[in-house]
């Protein structure tokens, strides 16, 4: 009820146009690549600042993450309609970030059913307090009607279902840039999800919640499925070779670096400077190599 009555409420407050800070890429038959900003959540994005993922079928659509608002969910939902009058029926979380369950509770109130990995509902829980914060501080009034919504139904390690004859195929490999991070591989389609398991473009971050050991075999599971067309968590849609070129190689590379480092006897404070150049081209490196090599050195002496 009290759901519905915060529907009601909000459908008379005017969103920002989706086309504004959302593109909408066609990936294959009948999928979708909902590309966000790559910089930092603000109000104009209304902690969007991922990609998210459309599959629409004969029998309704299967939406790849809610978006990191009540009002990023609205968003969302503009560039859905932009493209199909099909009602999304499906929602999942592919992990612990933002943007990638909080607009749950706009979806739940469309009458969807969200999936997670338990692990990224437990991560969500951990972090909901935290993350609300952060956001009210960058999107501001944009966060107002959000409110921490979990998933309706979890798993462990796998979860399939269908919808309109498409098979979808939902895999937690283990922890990677959140503890509960998973990808939605769809067979027919040739074509895999990847959650912040894969970032293209940009490069990716290590922060307190990620795993600098597992991120790596998680990356792997991915390239498994062979898929012809990657939907990552950041970035447009791409190739595996790009995925493994803009994440793989990266992390390899940062366990490399650091791994020499800590066999040197080299301590934190010199972390920022191992050699990351080959990845220098990639958007924000100057704001995010340093961090990430503190944070991978912390995890990786104690391997």
């Amino acid at each position: 009820m009290m759901r519905a009555l915060l529907a009601a409420a909000l459908l008379a407050t005017p969103t920002f146009a989706a086309a504004e800070v959302l593109k909408i890429q066609p990936v294959t038959d009948g999928v979708w690549a909902i590309v966000g900003e790559k910089e930092q959540r603000s109000p104009a994005n209304l902690a969007n600042n991922a990609t998210f993922g459309l599959v629409v079928t004969s029998d309704g659509a299967v939406l790849i993450d809610p978006g990191g608002s009540w009002r990023g969910a609205e968003a969302l939902h503009d560039a859905i309609r932009s493209v199909t009058s099909q009602r999304v029926t499906h929602v999942i979380n592919t992990g612990g970030q933002d943007h990638r369950w909080l607009g749950n509770g706009y979806w739940q109130a469309q009458g969807a059913s969200v999936i997670a990995s338990a692990a990224a509902v437990e991560d969500q829980q951990a972090r909901a307090s935290m993350q609300m914060t952060g956001l009210a501080q960058l999107i501001g009034d944009a966060l107002k009607g959000t409110e921490p919504a979990h998933a309706d139904v979890t798993f462990t390690d796998t979860y399939a279902f269908a919808v309109g004859g498409l098979s979808f195929e939902i895999v937690h490999p283990g922890p990677a840039h959140t503890p509960g991070d998973s990808f939605v591989w769809v067979p027919q389609r040739d074509t895999v999800f990847t959650g912040d398991i894969v970032y293209v473009e940009r490069i990716l971050g290590v922060g307190d919640q990620s795993s600098i050991t597992h991120w790596p075999e998680a990356y792997l599971a991915v390239e498994a499925t062979g898929a012809a067309h990657v939907v990552p968590g950041h970035g447009e849609p791409t190739t595996m070779d790009r995925a493994r070129a803009d994440t793989y190689d990266y992390l390899m590379n940062l366990r490399t670096q650091i791994g020499a480092l800590i066999d040197e006897g080299g301590d934190i404070m010199a972390a920022p400077q191992v050699d990351q150049s080959a990845f220098s081209h990639l958007e924000q490196f100057d704001s995010l190599a340093g961090r990430n090599a503190q944070t991978a050195f912390q995890q990786m002496e104690w391997e």
